[in-house]
């Protein structure tokens, strides 16, 4: 199911907005987006279609991965990397051809501190000898034919346009924009090195097909791509740039990508991800969760794992457990630490308190937390650089362990019609 499809889905099931008026890309259509999280596809969008908010919820999200909203772990953390992936000739997004010019899409600026413009949902794919690399960083626009890619280390772009500019080679490079949402997820997900194909071909359960661009990057189908590649030693400033925290993060400076060529549908639905918005939380949260889910797996029985909008779906889990022996809360709470080290509290609940409905987390802690037994702080530990409070990626973290005393079930046991 591609980015269209997908969008033909929502639109029957009644989930699409339309605005068929002109839109502006700078502050009109992100604002739209802010304030009605839904997702919609703008229909003049500096004269391009653009879709917003395409995966705005678990439930949506869930669809696109063909389970229910409560089985996403489990199609999470059983699959493998094994997909198949085919090579091709052709692809719909090489029906218009021409050299690169931004301009022509409908790039936005979402906030009046940013930076710039941004493109937020391209997958960047780098090659250098026989290593690839697929992954989503924001791109803020320099000019025409220019980008900034905010590179974070130690990631595998930011390592492998490190060797390549040790030799002073530039790292070619393709943007995939207006990917189908699995294949945007896959490339969000840490896997193996050389992988990302594979995987998102295993979640979609069909083959995932790939093109080579002229410099020799293989990329999947998409809407709209770009060619080019990271200079090995120019960098202008990056940011600000709004993140999942909904704060801004600062300015640094970025290397450059210069592009070539610019290939796309002859009529492209452009994606755009709003900064900080539930898409941009779930494609960073989501695929931490299993992460912590097979940690917890080590240590005991583990039920499920979210991480929590209000946490911006990155800095607060609540992790499920059905509870073996004493003890078992705090070796669930010190795991997910160590799976996640950029999470910051913990929650432990056993298997009949809800953990997608935040009252009743929070009616476990009321009932089942006893704060100086219950509750770990740990200082000065390692956290995350999106954190406001942490101090050069210094924070403290929290675990509570809100499950019952075996000894005493019968206790808080919860009456029942």
């Amino acid at each position: 199911m591609g980015l269209r499809e997908f969008l033909d889905w929502l639109k029957k099931e009644g989930n699409l907005q339309e605005i068929n008026k002109p839109i502006s890309p700078i502050f009109e259509a992100p604002r739209y987006a802010y304030q009605d999280r839904r997702p919609v596809l703008f229909n003049d969008c500096n004269g391009m279609r653009a879709a917003m908010n395409v995966m705005n919820s678990r439930e949506t999200f869930a669809r696109a991965l063909g389970v229910s909203p409560d089985n996403i772990i489990n199609k999470l953390t059983s699959t493998g990397y094994n997909g198949e992936v085919k090579h091709v000739d052709h692809s719909p997004m090489f029906e218009v051809k021409s050299k690169a010019n931004l301009s022509r899409l409908p790039i936005m600026k979402h906030f009046k501190k940013d930076g710039g413009a941004y493109i937020t949902a391209g997958i960047v794919v780098s090659k250098y000898k026989d290593m690839y690399n697929a992954s989503i960083h924001r791109l803020m626009v320099v000019n025409d034919n220019t980008l900034a890619a905010r590179l974070v280390p130690p990631r595998h772009t930011y390592v492998m346009q490190k060797e390549a500019a040790a030799k002073n080679e530039p790292l070619p490079v393709g943007i995939v924009i207006g990917v189908d949402p699995v294949t945007v997820f896959a490339a969000s997900t840490r896997v193996p090195p050389k992988r990302e194909w594979e995987y998102a071909a295993a979640l979609k359960g069909e083959p995932l097909e790939l093109v080579t661009l002229d410099n020799g990057v293989e990329v999947p189908h998409g809407e709209i791509v770009l060619e080019g590649y990271i200079d090995p030693s120019e960098k202008v400033k990056e940011g600000p740039f709004v993140d999942i925290t909904g704060s801004y993060d600062h300015i640094r400076p970025e290397p450059v990508i210069h592009l070539n060529n610019m290939m796309m549908r002859k009529d492209p639905i452009y994606h755009g991800i709003l900064p900080g918005g539930n898409e941009h939380k779930l494609l960073m949260g989501v695929p931490y969760e299993p992460l912590i889910y097979n940690a917890v797996a080590n240590v005991t029985k583990v039920k499920n794992v979210v991480l929590t909008e209000g946490g911006c779906c990155y800095l607060h889990a609540i992790v499920q457990i059905e509870k073996q022996t004493e003890g078992d809360g705090k070796n669930a709470i010190m795991a997910a630490f160590a799976a996640h080290t950029s999470l910051k509290h913990v929650v432990v609940v056993d298997t009949d308190i809800n953990i997608f409905d935040t009252a009743d987390v929070e009616y476990a802690i009321a009932t089942r937390t006893k704060a100086d037994r219950d509750v770990m702080i740990v200082s000065n530990v390692r956290g995350s650089s999106l954190d406001p409070v942490s101090e050069d990626n210094i924070t403290s973290k929290m675990g509570i362990d809100a499950t019952k005393p075996l000894k005493a079930s019968d206790k808080y046991e919860r009456a029942k019609i």
